[in-house]
């Protein structure tokens, strides 16, 4: 363990992109290796030196603590979950974050490559793509069977400019992005023929998400997302469509609200499945202002959710998913979570749904620390009928950030739905 860190500084200083990355940050952070202290002394991105404690009155701007084991297995190769990242070992108890967590969110991104830099690096698949029509070689150019459009919708007495996307044919599926996202997380599914063969597969962007603009008058209000709200923004898209008892199929905030939906309007739903799903899920870091600050840059988004993405994700489809947080505008990631966090607490009546009126599908990857397998098992239990999936190799993206892991899990949902609930 000692001479882990006592190398990092070559580590860091060979990787010519992660020195980039950092070129704006000059600080000197404090690792805790169990009763060992490291002074990290970084300049303008490099590692300029490491010092073993211990230390007498030396200063430092942030630390990361926790013991020898625990970053042991921090620095597997693949570590198992819960022990992946810094925030997913502190919410679990196996490490603390302190001091000036300012500089330490500014450069969140730069920071999670510097400390898992010691982990020995295992080959990844160069391409997550499921099968689907891609360009041949020597071939300049394929046209994707995606189709965008716009939808104007009258929202709470208020006029929306909708974005959604659509392929395929069949049994509509209504997919919902997760918070602060939006409907580019289910363009392998759209392009998947496996899936478009039988199923029509629509995802928009939600209000002030992606394509689709916020009202008039955004400039003047602070954005938080409802249960109500949101509800009202499925119900309203589906029945604009005309769509016939659509399945819909929500990540995270949309795999939340597939539970309201399931308590509310089940009889106009053919089935419900929900990714990251269930009726609470404790909170990984307290202060969401984070996401919305001026001495804090936008990509931060990206940085925080760059842990719920498991280790076994390959670089591309990873990097795909981190892109569209890092785009977000300004407060709307914040805003969704109003409704992940405070206002979707549905633990007093997810035991009133009946599956007889409409099938629930409750899928989670084993990586997701911000809704946990067990949160979503907790919450199974009390949903007599409800069919619950641990995804192995997933976090909390697994529609983008792992699509040819993810349609192991899904095309046999589809499948079922599709014979079982077709008609």
């Amino acid at each position: 363990m000692p001479g882990v860190l006592e190398g990092l500084a070559e580590l860091v200083n060979a990787d010519a992109d992660l020195v980039r990355r950092g070129r704006f940050l000059t600080t000197t952070f404090l690792v805790e290796v169990g009763a060992t202290a490291y002074l990290v002394r970084v300049l303008e991105g490099r590692v300029a030196r490491v010092e073993r404690g211990p230390f007498l009155m030396r200063e430092w701007s942030f630390a990361v603590r926790a013991s020898e084991a625990a970053w042991r297995r921090f620095w597997e190769p693949l570590p198992a979950p819960g022990y992946h990242d810094v925030f997913a070992m502190s919410k679990n108890g196996h490490a603390r974050v302190e001091g000036d967590l300012v500089t330490l969110m500014a450069n969140l991104r730069y920071m999670n490559d510097v400390l898992t830099k010691p982990r020995p690096t295992e080959p990844r698949p160069i391409s997550a793509s499921p099968p689907t029509t891609v360009p041949e070689h020597n071939v300049l150019a394929t046209t994707e069977p995606i189709v965008g459009r716009y939808l104007r919708l009258a929202l709470e007495g208020r006029t929306h400019r909708l974005y959604f996307e659509e392929a395929g044919q069949g049994i509509p599926l209504v997919c919902l992005h997760t918070a602060g996202a939006d409907g580019r997380q289910f363009r392998h599914l759209m392009n998947d023929e496996e899936v478009t063969r039988f199923y029509r597969v629509i995802a928009f962007d939600m209000p002030r998400h992606g394509k689709s603009l916020p009202p008039v008058g955004w400039q003047n209000e602070e954005y938080r997302l409802s249960t109500r709200t949101y509800a009202e923004l499925i119900t309203t898209f589906c029945r604009a469509l005309g769509l016939d008892r659509p399945v819909v199929l929500g990540c995270s905030i949309g795999g939340k609200i597939v539970l309201q939906l399931a308590l509310e309007h089940a009889r106009q739903f053919r089935a419900l499945i929900g990714l990251e799903s269930a009726d609470y899920q404790a909170p990984w870091y307290d202060d969401t202002s984070w996401l919305h600050r001026p001495d804090v840059h936008g990509e931060v988004c990206g940085a925080l959710m760059s842990g719920l993405v498991a280790p076994h994700s390959p670089s591309e489809t990873r990097w795909d998913t981190l892109w569209m947080y890092m785009q977000g505008g300004p407060g709307v990631f914040r805003g969704d979570l109003h409704f992940y966090r405070a206002d979707g607490d549905f633990r007093d009546r997810v035991a009133r749904i009946d599956t007889r009126e409409c099938p629930l599908y409750l899928l989670t990857g084993e990586y997701d620390f911000s809704c946990t397998p067990e949160d979503t098992r907790r919450t199974a239990e009390k949903i007599p009928g409800a069919r619950v999936t641990i995804m192995k190799e997933i976090g909390h993206f697994p529609m983008s950030e792992h699509p040819a892991r993810f349609r192991e899990y899904i095309l046999p949902v589809l499948d079922e739905i599709r014979t079982k609930h077709g008609a």
